[in-house]
């Protein structure tokens, strides 16, 4: 399919993402939305995951709207971790590689005292900010060194540095998911493909409206705001590896 120009959209083989495979997690909204549309902008072919079919499509509109390439739209729970590793296999058969992962879909969970977490809720803050981002490497590992210049960027938080009352299910698993990177970084230093995080601070999106009811959202970043730290760890010609990029 060849890629339309238009405002807001890279001339075809142009942009600093131009042929470049880009999968995309949590993509229906907030900094996954405007990545999607940022690397679109940039000349990305991308590929979207989200539970919700409807936000991935008007995702895709919008897309298309400012003259970018049409995406290949997942709909998916990352829960669902054989799904997971489906979804490398179609994508092996589809593309041979994959150029750029971005792992960003996370929940909050129950803020409250450790000790009262329900299993269940605790299980899925896990399930989703850790271990299906384990998945994701596990089974998109081969697809990114088949590339000439994998890139691997994973979203932290600054709940990850310090302890904070009440934060336990979300702050284990940021800080687990660091870890996680860093290690699989470590594993990659002698490849062509490179992996990092990004804490991108006080944005303004869903996740945090929940975790801070009574704050003026206009008084925080727009998801825009770390577009160009994930375009620049996304780039071939970025060097860094097992680095927590602070946008702020």
């Amino acid at each position: 399919m060849s890629q339309p120009t238009g405002p807001g959209a890279a001339p075809s083989g142009q942009g600093r993402l131009a042929g470049r495979i880009a999968l995309i997690t949590g993509a229906s909204r907030g900094i996954g939305a405007a990545v999607a549309r940022r690397f679109a902008a940039e000349g990305a072919q991308l590929v979207l995951v989200a539970r919700t079919v409807g936000g991935l499509e008007e995702l895709d509109d919008q897309i298309r709207e400012a003259g970018g390439r049409g995406a290949t739209l997942v709909p998916l729970d990352l829960r669902e971790f054989d799904a997971i590793d489906r979804l490398g296999a179609s994508l092996y058969e589809r593309h041979g590689r994959l150029d750029v992962l971005v792992g960003n879909a996370a929940v909050l969970g129950t803020l409250s005292p450790v000790g009262h977490i329900e299993p269940a809720g605790w299980a899925e803050v896990m399930d989703i900010n850790l271990t299906a981002n384990w998945r994701l490497i596990r089974s998109l590992d081969p697809l990114l060194r088949r590339s000439e210049a994998g890139r691997a960027i994973f979203v932290s938080s600054g709940a990850a540095g310090a302890p904070h009352a009440y934060w336990g299910a979300y702050a284990v698993s940021k800080a687990g998911l660091e870890m996680l990177v860093k290690t699989y970084a470590a594993e990659l230093a002698k490849t062509q493909v490179r992996a990092n995080l990004i804490d991108p601070g006080a944005t303004r999106t869903a996740l945090r409206a929940t975790a801070f009811p009574g704050e003026d959202p206009e008084s925080l970043r727009a998801p825009e705001a770390a577009t160009e730290t994930f375009v620049e760890l996304a780039e071939a010609a970025c060097t860094k590896n097992g680095e927590v990029v602070r946008v702020y």
